[in-house]
């Protein structure tokens, strides 16, 4: 009987030990490499979220967002090869920010309202930072 109770403790132990690993890796973020874009179409790898949003797409100079140029629906939790349809061509060696935005704050569910410096479906901060990824154009 002692024993049953020994591996029954062990394995509860085990699976709360898990679980604790699982969480540190479900915080909010957004993953991506350098692409070629030339079909129109940018790609993170990996979003995480926290709640249902956005993945926005901003043209950038490498240090702060710039105008949107492409955005695609997200679920709360993670979401993986989320594509986006570029609104204009992108050239090798443009930097672009991909970045998480809320659907908070709109009045239209399901519709993107955010227009750079809005409050509606604006960017996610954590700690006050963007929840982002800056990528190149190939």
């Amino acid at each position: 009987m002692l024993k049953r109770l020994t591996v029954k403790s062990l394995a509860a132990a085990t699976m709360i030990a898990s679980a604790t690993f699982a969480n540190a890796d479900d915080h909010v973020s957004v993953e991506g490499a350098d692409q070629d874009m030339s079909n129109g179409i940018v790609s993170a790898s990996k979003v995480m979220a926290d709640e249902n949003g956005w993945l926005v797409v901003h043209r950038t100079d490498g240090t702060k967002p710039g105008v949107v140029v492409a955005h695609a629906p997200l679920r709360k939790g993670e979401n993986t090869d989320v594509t986006a349809i570029l609104t204009e061509p992108a050239a090798k060696g443009d930097k672009f920010m991909l970045m998480l935005h809320s659907e908070q704050g709109g009045t239209k569910t399901g519709i993107f309202e955010y227009s750079l410096g809005a409050k509606e479906d604006g960017p996610i901060k954590v700690d006050g930072k963007l929840v982002m990824k800056i990528i190149e154009a190939q």
